[in-house]
């Protein structure tokens, strides 16, 4: 006869009436844990004191891990085992108040019964709601039902109301009728610019727009990783590229080469704020390595015959060599650095090699078909992807703080590569450094969209924007609010409110390229039945709706 010899099942956690279980989730880099775990000591009380005013209690199924400094989940064996002891059934509230990785909740969330609030804090230190709308994309591409909350402070009538319906009928739900769904059969496949859409979405689908990807799982973002059969049903199939191979190409690239590259951006302005202390401070050895970074990453391109590229950015190179983030800002600018292949014939000449931050395909997607598109037109073709990380009113106007921690392509800038300046990436995150590309946004106007997948099809939200360059006191105001070493960009999603994006988007991120204000609507049109043509199902967001 068989036996088991399984371990005992662990002493099981229930909440007991008006009690509700809460669980946090965090990073994976401890250092970041222990700067982030003040902020939400201070949001548990907040959270405490928000459900004993609607006659409930807050239950901490986890303790804080006094050896560790902090009483975050921090790795996907912890998240399984905890939820190996959670009452499948009782009601259980997600709060965020930092970055997290969603993979190590996320699996063992999907088989939980009960209730599932995702509660995100609205602030830009240790943005929860970035958080949140990772982990809330992740639970919607694995299929799972859950509700989502949002507050600066978690006082205000939203935030009360919102979880007075939670607690008693477990979910609560937000309009969502800022997106409009775009039926493949919509009239704008017949106008002018609908047919050079088409005519570009069928050259992918029949010539193949390649991804490739330096490693595919990022930061917990599954929602970032789509199936393999998604990616090849619109024509766009990964090249999987490994991180160990970019290491060996960045090796050969001579020190001349490097320093070439360096020179080429100082002469044009560029900034960077160099220091000798290489742990805490930007050292031109660091941007060395990030320019044999863009060449290897360049070189890669031209061998696969890509038509983007990613690299993963943090986990594993981190503790490598240098941040990426110079490397993909000034690779996906067509005022380059002239990167040689092998034979030293210029790579791409002239044009932007799209690069796909933190390989998120979700990014991935609408980066190279705006591209290609764009491209086709004759028009600038910079595309970025950007966090949406907090926003704040500023004369009555609600404005968009969309921050990458990677960077932008100079294009975005205002001032260009002029206008640029480096910093060194912070060492709570990056111990080998590297310079950002960082300003601020231009002003302009530009198309924003972003995928996710449910099941294997692929679903993108398209929107317009605008771009705004606030008041020199203003803008500061905001980069102290985040991370002042990132690029950061303000804007108005047009037709699209803070609480119509925290309800609706799929991502922590959204990918954007500027356009000329009067081509707009005609690229705008063009990209829609682009997406229509390559079979993705397309939802318009807010005012771009009446372009179509």
């Amino acid at each position: 006869m068989l036996r088991l010899d399984l371990p005992p099942a662990p002493t099981p956690i229930r909440a007991q009436h008006h009690e509700i279980l809460m669980v946090t989730n965090a990073d994976l880099r401890e250092p970041a844990n222990l700067a982030c775990w003040p902020v939400q000591q201070a949001f548990e009380a907040k959270l405490q004191a928000a459900l004993e005013r609607h006659g409930y209690r807050m239950l901490r199924a986890h303790p804080v891990d006094a050896e560790r400094g902090h009483g975050f989940i921090s790795s996907q064996r912890q998240g399984s085992d905890l939820s190996a002891r959670i009452d499948p059934d009782a009601p259980l509230i997600v709060l965020l108040t930092a970055w997290q990785y969603s993979h190590h909740i996320a699996p063992s969330l999907t088989r939980h019964r009960g209730p599932v609030l995702l509660l995100a804090n609205f602030d830009g230190t240790w943005p929860g709601l970035v958080g949140m709308l990772c982990m809330a994309g992740s639970l919607t591409s694995l299929g799972k039902r859950y509700s989502r909350l949002w507050s600066a402070n978690f006082d205000d009538a939203l935030f009360e109301q919102g979880l007075a319906t939670w607690l008693r009928d477990g979910a609560v739900s937000h309009p969502t009728g800022y997106l409009h769904t775009i039926a493949p059969t919509h009239a704008v496949m017949a106008s002018e610019a609908g047919q050079k859409g088409r005519l570009v979405g069928e050259y992918i689908l029949r010539h193949k727009a390649i991804i490739g990807l330096f490693d595919t799982f990022c930061m917990g973002m599954i929602n970032g990783v789509f199936p393999q059969q998604a990616m090849v049903n619109i024509g766009m199939p990964i090249e999987s590229l490994s991180q160990s191979a970019l290491l060996v190409e960045m090796n050969k690239v001579p020190q001349t080469l490097r320093e070439a590259c360096l020179a080429w951006y100082e002469t044009r302005g560029m900034t960077f704020m160099f220091g000798d202390d290489g742990a805490n401070e930007l050292t031109r050895g660091q941007v060395l390595e990030q320019c044999a970074m863009m060449i290897a990453m360049g070189r890669f391109v031209k061998r696969f015959g890509l038509a983007a590229v990613g690299v993963q950015y943090q986990q594993g190179l981190k503790d490598c060599c240098a941040a990426s983030d110079f490397a993909e800002g000034a690779i996906g600018d067509a005022e380059r650095f002239p990167i040689p292949d092998e034979n030293g014939e210029i790579i791409w000449p002239g044009k932007a090699i799209p690069c796909i931050n933190e390989v998120d395909m979700g990014t991935a997607i609408p980066q190279a078909m705006l591209w290609q598109l764009l491209d086709a037109l004759g028009l600038p073709a910079e595309t970025t992807l950007h966090d949406i990380r907090w926003g704040s009113e500023y004369q009555g106007t609600f404005y968009w703080d969309l921050e990458i921690s990677g960077a932008v392509p100079f294009a975005h800038l205002k001032g260009g590569i002029a206008g640029a300046t480096g910093y060194r990436q912070p060492p709570m995150f990056f111990p080998y450094g590297g310079s950002t590309i960082t300003g601020q946004g231009k002003a302009g106007v530009f198309i924003w969209a972003r995928a996710h997948y449910e099941g294997t099809d692929v679903v993108m939200h398209i929107g317009t924007g605008h771009a705004v360059e606030l008041p020199a006191a203003e803008f500061e105001r905001r980069r102290r609010a985040t991370n002042y070493e990132w690029p950061l960009l303000n804007a108005v999603l047009d037709g699209v409110g803070r609480d119509d994006l925290m309800a609706g988007h799929q991502s922590n991120h959204l990918t954007l390229a500027y356009v000329d204000a009067g081509l707009l609507p005609e690229v705008f049109q063009a990209f829609v039945a682009q997406a229509l043509t390559q079979g993705i199902r397309v939802q318009v967001a807010g005012d771009a709706f009446t372009t179509l």
